[in-house]
């Protein structure tokens, strides 16, 4: 075992025996992938059909209670985690893609490009991203994968201007051009060495990216911009507004739900922005042993 290797070792055991709350999170996580890979047998009734008596509160027949129509709350909640944790990340990565794309070339090309690349950048930056999805979804529909492409189209903007100002500061560093000097491909030089030194950053941004997708794709829903084919967590709420006198419980379980999910993502991301940073991550060692 190599010297580096063993100290990757020791600095993730540092991690999981001091970070409790990163710990936590990840198992928040697993739980809730959990729920989104397996709901068809986690979830115990049909979230579309009534099973029972309306408004039936929390019990051991139905765990989270009944809704105004009899719907079990419960496989609700379980079948919201799919819609939420697949818009999540899909959005999150294909608008990671479209704005290390756009980001990469536009630093590293700089010129005319750079410039028809940013101001393209801050033309969709200017109207509200919530409004901007809003109009858009409205007009060509929420379904899950029109959803997908719409907030996909108003995420890429802010990964583009990270991974641009991250790539002006590395090709101008000594490494790159020692790269260049050894006659290496500017194609090359942005692939190979460039990119995957600004991974840190991307892959911070991405992770957090994905808990501001969930959050605005149940605020669409909330108001109403939903699709009745699919089960979400903000329609839920939506619907539950509506009797909250006569069934707290309807408000009460997706909303937790909708937080922990979004907190666990969150801290997910800090830790994994502590462990990708090296002075952060040295630190961390040094303390450990």
């Amino acid at each position: 075992m190599t010297e580096s290797t063993r100290d990757k070792i020791y600095a993730i055991a540092y991690f999981a025996r001091r970070n409790t709350l990163a710990s936590i999170a990840v198992i928040m996580l697993a739980v809730f992938a959990g729920f989104a890979v397996f709901a068809d047998l986690i979830a115990p009734h049909d979230p579309f059909k009534s099973t029972d008596e309306t408004f039936q509160p929390p019990s051991f027949q139905h765990v989270f209670g009944t809704d105004d129509l009899g719907r079990d709350v419960f496989s609700g909640v379980i079948y919201g985690a799919r819609t939420s944790i697949i818009i999540g990340i899909s959005v999150s990565v294909l608008s990671g893609l479209i704005g290390v794309i756009v980001g990469s070339t536009a630093g590293f090309a700089g010129g005319y490009l750079d410039d028809l690349l940013m101001r393209l950048t801050e033309l969709i930056l200017i109207p509200p991203r919530f409004f901007l999805a809003l109009v858009i979804a409205a007009l060509f529909g929420s379904s899950m994968v029109n959803l997908i492409v719409i907030l996909t189209l108003t995420y890429w903007t802010t990964t583009a201007r990270l991974v641009r100002s991250e790539v002006l500061s590395l090709k101008e560093r000594p490494f790159v051009e020692a790269s260049r000097a050894m006659g290496a491909r500017e194609a090359r030089i942005l692939f190979r060495e460039i990119i995957p030194n600004a991974m840190p950053v991307i892959v911070t941004n991405v992770t957090l990216m994905v808990g501001s997708v969930i959050l605005l794709e149940a605020a669409l829903d909330f108001i109403g911009i939903s699709d009745g084919n699919r089960i979400s967590w903000g329609a839920m709420l939506h619907n539950g507004q509506h009797f909250i006198r006569d069934g707290w419980w309807m408000i009460v379980f997706p909303s937790l739900a909708l937080t922990l999910l979004v907190i666990s993502v969150n801290v997910l991301a800090d830790m994994l922005n502590n462990w990708l940073d090296p002075k952060s991550r040295s630190m961390q060692f040094n303390q450990s042993i």
